[in-house]
């Protein structure tokens, strides 16, 4: 293995694609810090509203994901026509997808608002948001299937400059339209949906008129609704787990929260705001994950068995150079973030704890991420993740957390530390599956001229 080579090509991956994990990290802080100054119902309501759009970005992101996983083997054997079909099918796929979320926001959103809330105040609020941001959702799967078709396709920093162009215009626009800004009328939560939907706008055409580029990739609108058996059937292999696995962590991270709301407000604010350090923080290992899934998935295509072997070897060790820095890294700002936090006494003492606990967490977090969604994604290994989430979060940290908060009651720092324990737990298991190297596989098959 030329270890420059892979190195460089690591970074040209990784860097952009951190970046753009960054960016869309920082635009959901924007919303909180700017409609928790316009008014604090206005902000809640949003943040209620917004899991619709978190449930629909989880099955949108699995397809993709399973799409980039096949795409990258495909790409790496020089197959383009196969690429351009699994193009074709994740747009298909999407387009269902964004429809039905659109069309429950838009004209049902009473109904959706209220699984989330009762107080007549959130729930008018919601449907404001939901009512113009739900037109966003119709748009959103398409453009993230031209995104992710760029990464695959060696244009990773034009998918980051979309993506994070995008995410500047909607913070921007959202102090325009929520404050009143240049003139436009002060709209607080409306305004918040409509910089949104602008924002998707701009997106979708960006990258929709990227893809007329020379060396860039586009959909066969003739082969739109072409159905290929075999293909079909190797991307419900790998998109039917990878879903399972985001539906499980996602409900998983919704429980740790509200068993940390229910500890009292000190404890569910120190926990907000250690939950956007986390967030933050985890922007560099997923830029990694996604950049070397894409590097093996490569080799693997490419029948290089071998050097996709070596490549998961070397993102191993990475993983865990990149868990201890952020650990590093996470204990030296817990000064500065305990400065500027607005909390109160007790809440920033419990946040001193959490963010120590965390720095641990973070070790294991990096090191499954990077192995999980990157080495064992690459080679179609995607039903170990459901797995581990299976055992890890639901068998053993969910558990113990409800049980510590509301039976034995347990101290905060012990109910934050079984949150935390699902990363922890499953390295050892990672590492033995990890050794077994069931990921080294190649998933194409010869479809010349089909």
């Amino acid at each position: 293995m030329d270890k420059k080579l892979f190195y460089k090509k690591l970074a040209a991956l990784t860097l952009p694609m951190a970046f753009q994990s960054l960016m869309l990290a920082s635009v959901a802080a924007a919303d909180a810090v700017m409609l928790g100054r316009f008014d604090q119902d206005q902000m809640s309501a949003v943040s209620l509203a917004s899991q619709i759009q978190f449930i629909e970005n989880m099955v949108i992101t699995s397809v993709t994901g399973a799409g980039t996983v096949l795409g990258a083997q495909y790409w790496g054997k020089g197959d383009k026509k196969t690429v351009v079909d699994l193009f074709d099918m994740i747009l298909r796929l999407n387009a269902v997808v964004s429809l039905l979320f659109f069309v429950g926001c838009v004209f049902f959103p009473r109904y959706l608002m209220y699984m989330f809330a009762h107080d007549p105040t959130l729930m008018d609020n919601g449907i404001r948001y939901l009512r113009i941001a739900g037109w966003s959702y119709l748009l959103t799967g398409i453009s993230q299937c031209y995104l992710s078709m760029m990464k695959i396709t060696g244009h990773a920093g034009r998918s980051a400059w979309v993506s994070s162009g995008a995410v500047v215009l909607n913070i921007a626009l959202n102090a325009v339209f929520i404050f009143g800004l240049l003139g436009a009328p002060k709209m607080g939560v409306a305004g918040a949906a409509l910089a949104t939907l602008i924002a998707r706008i701009v997106e979708l055409f960006w990258a929709v008129g990227s893809s007329f580029g020379k060396t860039y990739l586009r959909p066969d609108l003739k082969r739109m609704f072409h159905r290929d058996r075999l293909l079909s059937a190797d991307f419900r292999r790998c998109c039917l787990p990878i879903l399972a696995a985001s539906l499980l962590w996602g409900v998983g991270f919704t429980s740790y929260t509200a068993v940390m709301g229910h500890l009292g407000g000190d404890a569910a604010a120190a926990n907000s705001v250690a939950a956007v350090v986390r967030d933050l923080m985890c922007c560099m290992c997923n830029g990694i994950a996604a950049a070397g899934g894409i590097l093996v998935g490569n080799k693997l295509g490419e029948g290089d068995l071998g050097l996709g072997r070596e490549y998961g070897d070397k993102l191993m060790k990475i993983s865990y150079v990149v868990g201890i820095g952020t650990a590093l890294i996470i204990c030296a700002l817990t000064p500065f973030v305990l400065r500027i936090a607005d909390l109160t006494d007790t809440a920033r003492k419990y946040l001193f704890g959490m963010m120590f606990i965390m720095a641990f967490y973070m070790i294991g977090r990096c090191v499954n991420t990077i192995i999980i969604n990157g080495v064992f994604a690459a080679g179609g290994d995607t039903k170990f993740d459901m797995y581990s989430l299976i055992a890890t979060m639901w068998g053993l940290a969910v558990p113990l957390a409800i049980l510590g908060a509301f039976v034995f009651g347990w101290s905060i720092y012990v109910v934050y530390a079984c949150t935390c324990l699902d990363e922890v737990g499953k390295i050892p298991w990672v590492m033995v599956h990890f050794r077994k190297h069931i990921w080294v596989k190649d998933l194409t098959r010869e479809r010349n001229g089909i």
